[in-house]
């Protein structure tokens, strides 16, 4: 039997410690430099196994100081809205596409959507509501997945139109989507973001990632949003359970 790659036993054997109880909730782990000479890694080897670990929510990271493990305590899960919800975007908003979908290496987007190794696909497109840019977004794939929509005319260059991603991409998965675990935070404006959406570069964003899973749990789309606050209002209703 092949060998796993050594990111993935590396970051196999952090989460057993981590789960054994060898680093408890809020235990800093080795650092990259002190992995890299136990184990005789590359130091992207390293970074790979905990990017992928942090995308899981099994540590977290603190710049400057170093990485840590991450318990169930330290948690807040809210379950938003539904995937109807998210799909019902076309209803009254316009999405122009402003770099095609096409393939590219992603270190990031390739772990969080923990494939094997580095290549996504991805497009970036901006939304308007009444002809006012209020977010871009950039939209990862898994390769076996992209190749069923690498074609569709939506998806190109200058495309313009009321379709959603999920939209176009739903009817030709096997398994459909069934969850899109999301996390909100906040970001400055780069420079394509601030041309994106018509605001000066370092603008304060509303960050908003979500990483959709099929009925099978396997990920297959990782969207990085930036929403433009003074365009933008985000409401959440809460009920009791039961």
């Amino acid at each position: 039997m092949k060998a796993p790659p050594a990111y993935q036993a590396l970051r196999e054997q952090l989460r057993d410690e981590i789960d054994a109880g060898r680093y408890r909730d809020g235990a800093r782990l080795p650092t990259e430099s002190e992995l890299v000479a136990r184990h005789n890694l590359s130091r992207q080897t390293v970074r790979r196994a905990f990017q992928d670990l942090v995308a899981e929510g099994v540590v977290y990271r603190v710049p400057g100081r170093g990485t840590y493990a991450h318990g169930e305590g330290r948690r807040y899960l809210r379950q938003l809205g539904s995937i109807e919800d998210l799909m019902s975007l076309s209803d009254d908003t316009t999405m122009q596409v402003l770099t095609g979908l096409r393939r590219r290496v992603d270190l990031d987007a390739a772990s969080r959507l923990r494939l094997d190794d580095d290549i996504v696909y991805s497009v970036v497109f901006r939304r308007l509501h009444d002809g006012v840019p209020f977010v871009m977004t950039t939209v990862h794939l898994a390769p076996a997945v992209a190749h069923a929509v690498v074609s569709s005319p939506e998806l190109q260059d200058g495309a313009v139109g009321t379709q959603t991603v999920i939209g176009v991409l739903e009817p030709q998965l096997t398994d459909p989507i069934a969850e899109a675990a999301q996390s909100i935070t906040v970001a400055p404006a780069d420079s394509a973001v601030a041309d994106a959406v018509s605001c000066e570069p370092g603008h304060c964003m509303l960050r908003v990632d979500r990483l959709y899973s099929d009925t099978s749990g396997r990920p297959v789309e990782l969207s990085v949003s930036h929403f433009l606050p003074e365009q933008y209002t985000y409401r959440v209703t809460l009920r009791r359970s039961g």
